[in-house]
């Protein structure tokens, strides 16, 4: 396997630069992302194929990883509730060496190939079940070990890697290949690699979102009303929807909860 995450930084002696040449320089490796995001898009866009009937029928999706890639997955999975209004458990992000390892690593913690079916099992994962897998060098243990088992128990199997050829990618039925090239800190993966996975693990989550019906036009008709600002948004949400003023729409969204049965008890009443 070739570890271009490992490859020498194609800038030198940074410690005899100024600020604004770091900063420079950083941004200049950040634009290319975007790049090797866009030429995954075919095996993007073949994995989320395959999630969305499995979860139209009541399956659940899982993320697993270690280190910055675990930490990306558990940011996924912890915002898709309030986003778009799923049951916490819909979509869960497991991180190698437990939820502590969100904050303060887990020392060789990625370096166990069995823990990861252990932490999954604990889910009672299952064949309706899907899997991605997030792992920059594509070489964790952790992340293997718990493919592998989901793969051999008819668990559909995906993952996001940063090199190609990777272990990670064979141990999964749908890969994702996002090669950004040499960081600019050389092998500090939460960097241009960080960034293409929480692209990608975007793209993944909202579509399969909007392709369960979460979405209506373009507006997160299904959000969490958590705070000032996002009833605020619903309120307008509903106005430009129904036509009702504030105090109504307010109204509304105190009595159903949601833009969405806010907006459907109003049609119902106008009919």
């Amino acid at each position: 396997m070739t570890s271009v995450t490992e490859s020498a930084s194609h800038h030198e002696n940074l410690e005899t630069l100024s600020v604004r040449q770091l900063l420079n320089g950083i941004n200049e490796e950040d634009k290319t992302v975007p790049y090797a995001v866009e030429a995954a898009i075919p095996q993007i866009e073949a994995l989320v194929e395959a999630i969305v009937p499995r979860m139209k029928a009541g399956g659940r999706l899982f993320y697993i990883g270690a280190g910055t890639s675990g930490r990306l997955g558990v940011v996924d999975a912890s915002e898709c509730p309030p986003t778009y209004g799923v049951p916490f458990g819909l979509v869960v992000g497991i991180m190698a060496g437990g939820d502590g390892a969100i904050r303060k690593a887990v020392e060789f913690a990625e370096d166990d190939p069995e823990q990861a079916w252990k932490d999954l099992f604990d889910y009672e994962i299952g064949e309706h079940d899907s899997l991605i897998g997030i792992a920059a060098s594509g070489r964790t243990p952790y992340v293997i070990g718990g493919l592998t088992e989901a793969r051999k128990r008819g668990i559909l199997t995906g993952c996001i890697v940063c090199n190609p050829g990777s272990a990670v990618a064979k141990a999964a039925e749908f890969p994702v290949e996002v090669v950004v090239g040499p960081e600019f800190v050389t092998g500090s993966t939460r960097m241009k690699s960080g960034t293409a996975q929480k692209l990608v693990l975007n793209m993944i989550s909202t579509t399969v979102m909007i392709q369960l019906g979460r979405v209506k036009g373009n507006k997160m008709v299904d959000m969490q009303l958590t705070n000032h600002k996002l009833v605020d948004r619903a309120a307008r949400m509903v106005m430009e929807e129904t036509g009702v003023t504030r105090e109504v729409a307010d109204d509304l969204l105190a009595r159903h909860g949601s833009v969405r049965k806010a907006v459907e008890a109003q049609q119902a009443e106008n009919r």
